[in-house]
């Protein structure tokens, strides 16, 4: 099955500069040419994680620091690295972030752990000493630099550690440049949602607009009677083609009736059909409507279709949950998956929680290959058919979810805690178990209280302090419960 490329066709701009004093050029042989070397290796290094690097240079008078605030304004550049070589004026620094309104990034690098002082000190001129003592100094103009920037309103992150040999620092600058790329991808996302809301499941009706407001992006409303329309143009080749595939894919169950996997696959290269026409790169959907069988036939065979978007890139959230397919987005564009996902029940014999949920899950980051199993009726919903099976691999895993906060806005809510081996329930819907260092009850009772909708996104890996960027990056409160 072909990837269904839903993103923009332009890439995220990372804004980068290095400070320093053009009273010093003269008077310290070298210095200029040197720090200049310093910020050449910051460029290498962030090129390595994300090439589209706009590098204004050294910025070392008010002239040039006009200078490169018109180029990253001109470019559009999406965050911007300030890298602090040596002293500089803040009035030096200022004019560059300020017409952008991005977050800044300082990175207060030394050039190594610390200066030879003995070879320092037996240096017979002063001003060469002078001179190499500046060569250090990155640490002493950023107090000055955070002072201004907090009376202005510029949104700063520091990072201080070391130029080289530093892997915590480095860790930390491309876990920045990570959440620049998925606030970067939310900004441009198309999120289709088709249908309406689950009737009485007030936990996840949502304020679209406020959507827009944290995230940007566009919403797309579709009827379902769209998905139906393309069922009819799918031809029996397309349709044997991805039955075919479906069994490459899915461990498919001997007692899936053949009629219920063609509608599927019949529905899901209507569905490929769907999201290129409308550029989806997310999706959320849910009907009940009776008494048409062409759009009974269109929801009821939708999982397996929605299951292989989901794994490749476009995920699909049941439910009409718009909040969980955001989520879901931020977490696949992490690269770590996103299964929808709720509590099932808790296990508190092994001190587990058993989540999951019926519908589409994300097979790429399932725990062996996925069955697809009959079922005679979809619990709460219209329809029968078949069914995705799964559990999340296990190991390291993290829990989003979207928050709609008491009086408006929206937050995120994390945690941590591990996907580990033993029974789940065997029923033809997602399903894994989850242990948390705070126990099954606090865990429960902690996520609870900041008042979530009951669904939320899991993905492999831990990555809370990936997200918490994205918040700062989003200007949006991020509560880590675990």
């Amino acid at each position: 099955m072909k990837q269904v490329n839903t993103e923009s066709t332009a890439t995220l701009k990372i804004g980068l500069f290095g400070i320093g004093l053009d009273t010093y050029w003269p008077q310290f042989e070298g210095l200029k040419e040197r720090l200049e070397g310093y910020l050449k290796v910051v460029e290498e290094k962030i090129a390595a994680i994300h090439p589209n690097i706009i590098n204004v240079g050294l910025v070392d008078s008010p002239d040039k620091a006009f200078d490169a605030g018109r180029t990253f304004k001109t470019e559009d550049v999406d965050i911007i690295f300030l890298y602090v070589t040596t002293y500089a004026l803040s009035s030096t620094v200022l004019p560059v972030v300020q017409r952008a309104k991005l977050p800044v990034i300082i990175l207060n690098l030394a050039p190594a752990s610390a200066i030879n002082y003995q070879q320092f000190n037996a240096m017979s001129d002063r001003t060469q000493m002078t001179g190499e003592w500046l060569a250090y100094c990155s640490a002493c103009p950023v107090p000055e630099i955070a002072n201004v920037f907090n009376r202005v309103g510029i949104t700063f992150h520091q990072i201080t550690g070391m130029l080289h040999d530093d892997p915590a620092c480095w860790n930390e600058i491309n876990e920045w440049v990570e959440a620049a790329k998925v606030k970067y991808i939310m900004t441009y996302n198309r999120m289709g949602c088709m249908g309406h809301y689950y009737s009485g499941m007030l936990d996840i009706y949502s304020d679209l607009t406020q959507q827009y407001a944290h995230f940007g992006g566009h919403i797309e409303l579709l009827e379902v009677e769209e998905l139906a329309i393309l069922r009819k143009e799918v031809s029996q080749v397309e349709m044997q083609t991805r039955l075919n595939y479906f069994y490459e894919v899915f461990d498919v169950q001997s007692d899936c009736p053949i009629d219920e996997l063609e509608k599927a696959a019949i529905t899901s290269v209507a569905l490929d059909r769907l999201v290129a026409q409308y550029k989806l790169g997310s999706m959320a959907y849910y009907y009940k409507g009776t008494g048409n069988p062409e759009n009974e036939d269109a929801i009821a065979s939708i999982i397996l279709g929605n299951s292989l978007l989901t794994a490749n890139g476009v995920p699909v959230a049941g439910e009409y949950e718009v909040k969980n397919a955001q989520a879901m987005k931020i977490m696949d564009s992490f690269g770590v998956g996103g299964s929808f996902t709720e509590y099932y029940a808790m296990d508190f014999k092994d001190d587990v929680v058993l989540m999951g949920h019926d519908g589409p899950g994300h097979i790429a980051i399932a725990e062996g290959k996925t069955k697809v199993r009959p079922l005679k009726v979809y619990h709460g919903k219209v329809g029968k058919g078949v069914s995705v099976e799964m559990s999340v691999k296990n190991g390291p895993v993290t829990l989003l979810s979207v928050v709609e906060k008491r009086g408006g806005g929206l937050m995120l809510l994390v945690a941590e805690g591990e996907s580990v081996a033993g029974p789940i329930l065997e029923i033809g819907n997602t399903n894994s178990r989850y242990k948390f260092s705070v126990g099954a009850r606090k865990f429960v009772n902690d996520w609870n209280s900041h008042g979530p909708a009951h669904h939320c996104a899991i993905g492999v890996g831990h990555i809370a302090t990936k997200i918490n960027k994205l918040g700062a990056l989003l200007a949006m409160d991020v509560i880590q419960v675990c």
